[in-house]
């Protein structure tokens, strides 16, 4: 409660009914001044943000350490002690994309004039050797250069379908036999293709692919909270059970793999700070096995906990739902990675 004293004027200044109390019966505004000191705007906003940080830790601590527990309590109507679900779930969801955006790579960058250079002297250094140059070696030699540049411009137009360029596909699609040329469908997908291979590297496909995927990851794992939580849905009983109630536990869960992966990130990339040598890999290591190891028990002790059924019951359920939302997202995740690898720029 605000420790603002009360307007002395009894009239809402949000509905204007007669507040009889410290707050209004129609619309439950608090009639307060909302003028305020400097001194009382400081001490409010510590006051916000001090609740904020706790109800954010209490929120972070229950999730990780104890499955169920955030849902079994949003559900019994203890709601102002924690962080709502969704505003939990797009929080943590913002946090670990940006996050993980933020961080690049470790990686040896070489200019492209450098690597043309160091791949032409290996394949010199390979193919001739001191005293034995003469001409019978010479076409040899060329012919060996010609095929190794051949199977690097193979190399850097990956799904070429037989075609190097999109000029070939119009010309096909257009003069070609019959027999020859593409449905509307299929034309349209390797003219996509072709467009991508033809105007980058593979270097490029590649950095451009980990920025749009990574970019537009959160949008495909959002839309799909709403199939889990389906399926959930389907496999209780739908008189206890409401769906909204597998949306609530839904949330939870993918915040807690969220929070998770962002930890396990974080801690990679301290360890990259310090030195090379077993320890710090052997530590490493193992705190990704108790983790990624803690991201898959987790599911378990969740669900018997929150849907009460018996240890058998709910191990055989969780099995079955695993099995089918790991069919569905490998599916998910192969149509997104070809519809956002076929809208690259």
């Amino acid at each position: 409660m605000s420790k603002n004293p009360q307007r002395k004027d009894k009239t809402c200044l949000n509905c204007r009914y007669v507040v009889q109390n410290r707050f209004c019966s129609n619309c439950g505004q608090e009639n307060i001044d909302i003028r305020k000191t400097f001194h009382q705007l400081f001490i409010h906003f510590f006051e916000d943000l001090t609740h904020y940080e706790n109800a954010f830790w209490k929120t972070i601590k229950n999730l990780i350490l104890k499955p169920a527990t955030l849902t079994k309590e949003y559900l019994s109507g203890k709601r102002l002690s924690y962080l709502a679900p969704i505003r939990l779930y797009i929080f943590i969801s913002f946090i670990t994309f940006f996050l993980i955006g933020v961080f690049p790579d470790k990686k040896i960058e070489l200019s492209s004039d450098t690597n043309t250079e160091q791949t032409t002297d290996l394949k010199i250094n390979k193919l001739i050797h001191p005293g034995e140059l003469a001409k019978d070696n010479l076409d040899s030699i060329q012919k060996t250069i010609n095929k190794s540049v051949e199977l690097n411009d193979q190399a850097e137009k990956p799904f070429n379908f037989g075609i190097k360029t999109v000029r070939e596909l119009d010309s096909i699609q257009e003069f070609g036999k019959v027999e020859d040329k593409y449905s509307s469908f299929e034309y349209s997908v390797i003219k996509k293709v072709l467009t991508v291979t033809e105007n980058n590297t593979v270097d490029e496909i590649v950095e451009k692919f980990k920025a749009s995927f990574l970019h537009d990851f959160p949008k495909v794992l959002f839309i799909y909270l709403p199939i889990f939580a389906f399926f959930l849905w389907l496999f209780h009983n739908k008189k206890r059970w409401y769906y909204f109630d597998h949306g609530i536990f839904t949330l939870h869960y993918f915040s807690f793999l969220l929070v998770l992966i962002l930890i396990l990130f974080l801690t990679d990339k301290i360890f990259l700070l310090f030195e090379e040598s077993n320890t710090a890999n052997f530590i490493s290591g193992l705190i990704n096995f108790a983790g990624f190891g803690w991201m898959i028990y987790y599911f378990f002790p969740a669900h018997h906990r929150f849907y009460g059924e018996s240890r058998l019951m709910s191990f055989v359920k969780t099995i079955f739902l695993f099995f089918i939302n790991f069919i569905i997202i490998i599916l998910l995740l192969l149509l997104f990675s070809f519809y956002t690898f076929i809208n690259l720029h």
